[in-house]
């Protein structure tokens, strides 16, 4: 899952350098947080949400497939 994340990230940003993602899991639960620059950010959420929701909805089918649950939250980096 978190391999997902990094793929579309990396495909949507212009510096894939400052991509990350940490996972913590808690059980059959996986929360993930998608670091990207701050100029990156309107990529990566896009209008009105939708490349974040459809980020998230993949990232959810695919926890299903693995009987398991996931969350995305996306950051900037510190």
């Amino acid at each position: 899952m978190k391999e997902l994340i990094e793929f579309i990230a990396n495909s949507l940003v212009d510096d894939p350098t400052q991509v990350y993602v940490t996972q913590i899991q808690r059980g059959v639960s996986h929360n993930l947080r998608l670091h990207v620059a701050k100029e990156d950010m309107g990529r990566v959420i896009g209008r009105k949400g939708r490349v974040a929701n459809a980020m998230r909805v993949l990232l959810r089918v695919a926890a299903a497939k693995e009987g398991k649950r996931a969350k995305l939250d996306i950051e900037e980096p510190r």
